[in-house]
């Protein structure tokens, strides 16, 4: 028979799936890899819950093996991003180039942050994942389990079997070069109240949906960018915006957008008239993430990969 640490443990391990999926969401920049390193984290512990003594608590102890999981993982040494991230910004009049591996990208996370609970939704912003990959995988992972998931100096170190000295220097590293990549913590900008998105983002789906540039100049902030995975392509600045809403994206003319979540902020699906002709419907075209900064639109990001991530958020395969 099973002793009661143990038997606790094994009992209280799936209580933490949600918020290991954030975890490991932050760590590796894909929310599908990020499932995948859960399970796995999961079968370890399961597998391994005859040796849990109670000296840590659960928490801590799952967290190390999901930890171990991960830097598993991202010892290739690949980085996912945002098109921002690899190239300047390119003429809005211009068409993209040929389409990058869909591994060479941050994905979207559907919802507000699993980890809602222990972290704001700051700390899944798109800007903010995309910075983390900056780190090496060890300062990454210290960075988020102090500053996301509230976790102590003396459990970090012990989670990588360090001193905690260590652990509180590579804290500081990775903040420093957090800094560098992303500005501050807790986001681009200031982050508006909820009703202000919400409000923002409904004038936006309108605007959008009628396609109306006036609109639009008034929704976007002077330098806000719009980004297209999985092509390197983006853009900074209304001007540009217009102009590729206008040339070369002018089939997205007439679109509708059905509203949902993604990295804590509002987001829609994108369905563009279908080609075959009026009155047939309209069919997936992009996920659009929507970021906000003081009353403006500060970036869009918009994810063509929609027969993967269009059922992972809930939305129709069409719209009638």
């Amino acid at each position: 028979m099973r002793d009661t640490a143990a038997q606790r443990a094994a009992d209280g391990i799936e209580e933490y799936r949600g918020e290991l999926t954030g975890y490991c969401y932050r760590m590796l920049g894909s929310y599908a890899e990020a499932e995948d390193a859960v399970q796995e984290a999961m079968v370890r512990a399961w597998r391994s819950v005859e040796r849990f003594e109670g000296r840590s608590s659960l928490r801590s102890w799952v967290y190390r093996i999901a930890t171990h999981v991960c830097l598993d993982a991202l010892a290739a040494g690949r980085r996912r991003a945002l098109p921002m991230d690899l190239t300047g910004p390119s003429p809005g009049a211009t068409p993209p180039g040929a389409p990058e591996d869909a591994a060479v990208w941050i994905e979207p996370c559907p919802g507000d942050d699993p980890a809602a609970a222990v972290a704001t939704g700051e700390s899944v912003r798109l800007a903010f994942v995309a910075a983390l990959q900056h780190l090496p995988p060890k300062q990454r992972a210290t960075l988020i389990l102090r500053d996301v998931l509230a976790f102590s100096a003396r459990e970090v170190a012990e989670l990588h079997g360090s001193t905690v000295a260590s652990a509180n220097s590579a804290l500081q590293r990775a903040r420093a070069t957090l800094a560098a990549h992303h500005g501050s913590p807790d986001g681009a900008g200031p982050r508006p109240s909820d009703d202000v998105r919400r409000a923002l983002a409904e004038r936006y789906a309108t605007a959008f949906s009628r396609y109306d540039m006036e609109e639009l100049h008034m929704l976007l902030h002077v330098d806000a960018t719009l980004c297209l995975p999985p092509y390197a392509k983006w853009m900074r600045g209304v001007p540009d915006i217009q102009a590729w809403l206008t040339g070369p994206a002018v089939g997205c003319r007439g679109s509708r957008l059905v509203p949902t979540v993604a990295n804590g902020t509002p987001a829609f699906g994108q369905y563009r008239p279908d080609a075959a002709g009026a009155g047939t419907g309209y069919a997936p075209w992009a996920l659009q993430v929507v970021e906000f900064s003081g009353d403006r639109i500060a970036g869009i990001t918009a994810f063509r990969d929609t027969e993967r991530l269009f059922p992972l958020f809930g939305l129709p395969d069409r719209v009638a």
